[in-house]
């Protein structure tokens, strides 16, 4: 066994490297058209009449999927069962395919009063195309993430875990503040889709080329990896679903994440509604946010793989929501360089929080079965991601319009955020809470969550 591993591939700085730079640049592309449509919800009421309920039906629609058809845990269990090759090809595939109907449903105009199920057909398409691509990037993540355990796994994961999660926002960031001038310099509010389109088909090529690197891993761990791929059972989801830890990791996970991407997906609007930004520029301060993870994540996983300290890492973070977004709410405090501090504090939660949670998981549960582990994870946490952005999208229509105002021509609807940055607040008082039993559970059954990444022998 000592000689396998001396021989192993991945003790190679320069191929595990390499390797999580191929994967990250999938990411990378699919985080950038998951929020491609955030700053464009000014644009597509004024220009394609929808309504908040729209925008929030249709962003919900990022998990029907996987919630509903449990296609998650369907994916776990497929990457458990063949690896990593297969399944993160697959599932970049079905990214380009969803992103492909969403963009078509954008750039096509429809009959007045066409609908589909009840929904205006435009956003019905539209949605589908979106929860297609959900089930993509959402499969996506959970390969990537087991790629990254298989490469760094007694070396540097948490900071692997972080840069991965940092270029992934880097996409975000370029969703936040790209949009909106590419919709305007090409006259066209699907132009920012189709670029990102291209971009999605540039990620699917380039993961060829991490199979190839995949492909030499295996066979400079032969016998270990067979092992490892085949050793999965069913029944090994009753093991993961009895376990204490892994619950309070999947519940903090749904609470603190529901906090932050569906408040990503409101929050250009924010900037319009209570700090009177024009479109045009809206959405460069929540671009921030994904600014300042690129560079904390990576600090804060470095932290953890040398120091340790992973509960507390995330205790920290959810507190910081409280704060966050509590100051949000306060109807009074209407500056944009306000808004501009609490962004960059909420971009420093967004780097804890994740940075500790990901390579936590590994502590918890045996790397056999990691994929079904993160893939269930992912399901709970598509629950949020899918019911916080329409619980959003409703409670503005019915509770909080302010008024109206015109946009190129066309009357629309002006919102009070109060409401919805309270709802926020209270995800992260959850959070909170499940953080805090969270570190009693490590000390009662010593999962090492307070412990270094890296071992010693490494």
């Amino acid at each position: 066994m000592t000689e396998m591993i001396r021989k192993s591939l991945r003790d190679s700085k320069t191929a595990r490297w390499a390797a999580l730079g191929i994967v990250s640049l999938t990411m990378f592309c699919g985080y950038w058209f998951a929020d491609v449509m955030s700053p464009l919800k000014p644009m597509l009421e004024s220009q394609l009449g929808w309504t908040s309920t729209d925008y929030g039906t249709f962003t919900s629609a990022y998990g029907w999927f996987n919630v509903f058809f449990l296609m998650l845990i369907l994916g776990g269990i497929i990457l458990d069962k063949i690896g990593v090759r297969l399944t993160g090809l697959g599932s970049a595939g079905i990214m380009v395919l969803g992103a492909g109907l969403k963009y078509y449903a954008i750039s096509t105009t429809f009959p007045e009063g066409a609908t589909i199920l009840g929904l205006k057909m435009q956003v019905a398409l539209a949605s589908i195309g979106f929860a297609i691509f959900g089930v993509g990037i959402e499969i996506s993540g959970i390969t990537v993430t087991k790629i990254i355990v298989k490469w760094f796994k007694g070396y540097e994961l948490a900071l692997a875990m972080g840069l991965q999660v940092a270029v992934a926002r880097i996409g975000t960031l370029m969703a936040l503040a790209s949009p909106v001038p590419i919709a305007k310099y090409f006259g066209s509010i699907s132009s920012p889709l189709l670029v990102c389109l291209i971009l999605l088909t540039i990620g699917f090529l380039s993961y060829f080329g991490y199979i190839a690197m995949d492909k030499k891993l295996d066979a400079s761990e032969v016998d270990h990896v067979k092992e490892e791929e085949e050793s999965f059972q069913v029944r090994d989801i009753f093991s993961i679903m009895s376990n204490k830890g892994f619950w309070l990791i999947a519940i903090l996970c749904v609470l603190f994440y529901s906090a932050v991407f569906p408040f990503i997906k409101y929050a250009a609007d924010l900037m319009v509604n209570k700090y009177g930004l024009e479109p045009e520029v809206a959405g460069l301060i929540p671009s921030l946010l994904p600014l300042g993870t690129l560079f904390l994540t990576p600090l804060f996983g470095g932290i953890y793989d040398k120091m340790g300290k992973g509960a507390t890492m995330m205790i920290i973070g959810s507190a910081m929501l409280i704060v966050i977004h509590g100051l949000f709410s306060i109807p009074i405090i209407d500056s944009w360089i306000f808004a501009t501090v609490l962004v960059i504090l909420l971009g420093i939660a967004l780097s804890l929080v994740p940075s500790a949670m990901w390579p936590s998981v590994p502590k918890i549960i045996p790397e056999r079965q990691l994929g079904t582990a993160y893939s269930v994870i992912f399901w709970i946490q598509n629950w949020g991601l899918m019911g916080v952005p329409f619980l959003i999208g409703r409670v503005l229509d019915k509770y909080c319009i302010s008024g109206e105002k015109v946009v190129d021509g066309v009357t629309i609807r002006s919102y009070d955020y109060t409401i919805p940055m309270l709802i926020f607040t209270s995800f992260g008082v959850m959070a909170l809470v499940v953080a805090l039993m969270l570190k009693r559970e490590d000390r009662i059954k010593g999962y090492g969550l307070e412990l270094p990444n890296i071992k010693k022998s490494a």
